[in-house]
């Protein structure tokens, strides 16, 4: 082997040392996503919303619970040169036995806003993995257009010198320069526009994932996730989506509402407990002087009779509130619907174009190399050189956006099935698990600190 054969494997060796740590060190896109799920803002925040939903049970199961409240009092009076003194402690219960089913009825509200809240945060975790995909491939895209950009721009400096060679010689035109340098400072602008839309694509994906981008690579569709047909995907999305789960959660919660509204206009019944101790100390003292114990028990009943029109107000609203519950179950599933049609045909789309632009790439390559070699004997002029040159870069920009499109789409359909979640992507995260706050809370009496601690 000789010494400049032995020199270049060692240069290509070290070329592979620079290049392979990058791509093994690529972040995934799956990766990606499991940082979104658990450092996404707008995801903690809707699980702190949950776990404060959470309360909600444990404020309705106080409705049939026991009132225990201490009173304590001290006077100092004056009148007619008698100086008196009077204390007074006492603590008193109170009990509800009968509140017109409004605590049952209030409390299976609550629980079907839990279960409501549950599902909406599946829905804001499908959508948050969405979102973090998206930006992925969008850092990916915009990173190669720049990339064009930049290669092209190499390419009309070549054709600028060139020209300006050419001219030199007296083989070329002034207007055969001035196209050449026009093309390269159009190119300039768009690559200062690719960095630029590069740039705020990287900052998006910093803001949903939760760190900068580094070395991403173009990810395989979706496709293990992906069910054989658009209808065989419109009946998963409508019985699966969590969307749709939350909007029938939220009727149950409404129609305990009604129930709870009508349960104002029928009579309360407590029961009344208090014992109490009092003192008169007067200077000079006088015959009514020293201490007085009491105790009392008792019910009360109330029978609503007329509150102004309060309370049937309340329970038309409620009504009222019911209905719309209904309608938003139909609206979300027409909203569902039209994002699984939506994503299918956007897939089926985009890798039709991406085979069609592969093609094109191709031919618009080859053109591009025909009119080089005609216009070196002449048959061809500068400016067609550059139309080829501009027809290959649209091409190979056309394919990075119809590429970014397929595993956009194919995304878009498992989320739009409500399939996107860490549990199926097999993401390396622990998973949230919103019921253990919940049991935590649902049946506490009293404490101050939540379940964490605070």
């Amino acid at each position: 082997m000789s010494v400049m054969r032995s020199r270049f494997l060692a240069a290509l060796t070290v070329s592979a040392a620079i290049i392979c740590p990058i791509e093994a060190h690529a972040e995934t896109i799956f990766g990606a996503l499991a940082k979104a799920y658990n450092n996404n803002s707008s995801l903690n925040s809707e699980r702190a919303g949950v776990r404060v939903t959470d309360e909600g049970v444990a404020i309705a199961k106080s409705g049939m619970r026991p009132r225990i409240n201490g009173s304590a009092s001290a006077t100092l009076a004056s009148r007619g040169g008698v100086e008196q003194r009077t204390g007074e402690l006492g603590i008193s219960l109170q009990q509800p036995i009968f509140d017109g089913f409004q605590t049952r009825n209030n409390v299976q509200a609550a629980e079907s806003g839990v279960r409501a809240a549950f599902s909406a945060l599946q829905n804001e975790e499908v959508n948050t993995l969405l979102n973090a995909a998206s930006a992925y491939v969008d850092v990916i895209r915009d990173r190669q257009i720049a990339a064009l950009r930049a290669q092209n721009l190499d390419f009309l400096e070549e054709q600028v010198r060139s020209a300006r060679s050419r001219l030199e010689v007296g083989e070329g035109t002034r207007t055969d320069l001035a196209q050449a340098q026009a093309s390269r400072q159009a190119a300039l602008a768009q690559l200062s526009q690719a960095r630029a839309n590069a740039a705020a694509s990287a900052a998006l994906y910093q803001q949903i994932v939760g760190s900068a981008p580094g070395d991403l690579k173009m990810p395989e569709p979706l496709t293990k996730l992906m069910p054989s047909s658009l209808d065989s995907a419109v009946a998963i999305a409508l019985s699966e989506h969590p969307a749709i789960a939350a909007r029938l959660h939220a009727v149950d919660q409404t129609s305990f509402q009604v129930k709870s509204a009508e349960g104002a206009l029928l009579p309360q019944l407590n029961a009344q407990a208090g014992i109490s101790t009092g003192y008169t100390d007067s200077n000079p003292g006088l015959a009514n002087d020293g201490t007085n114990n009491a105790a009392s028990i008792g019910l009360n009943l109330t029978v609503p009779i007329y509150q102004g029109g309060a309370s049937s107000a309340r329970v038309r609203q409620a009504k009222e509130q019911l209905g719309q519950s209904r309608i938003l179950v139909d609206v979300t599933r027409d909203q569902v619907r039209e994002a699984v049609t939506r994503a299918w045909t956007g897939y089926q789309a985009a890798r039709e174009s991406v085979v069609a632009n592969r093609e094109l790439v191709s031919a618009a390559r080859l053109a591009l190399d025909g009119v080089i070699e005609e216009r070196a004997v002449g048959q061809r002029t500068t400016l067609d050189v550059l139309n080829a040159q501009a027809d290959v870069i649209n091409a190979r920009i056309d394919l990075v956006t119809a590429e970014r499109a397929v595993v956009a789409a194919s995304y878009g359909i498992v989320a739009a099935l409500g399939r996107l979640t860490a549990p199926r992507l097999g993401l390396q995260v622990t998973v949230y698990q919103p019921e253990e706050h919940y049991n935590a809370v649902k049946d506490k009496w009293y404490g101050l600190r939540t379940p964490d601690g605070r």
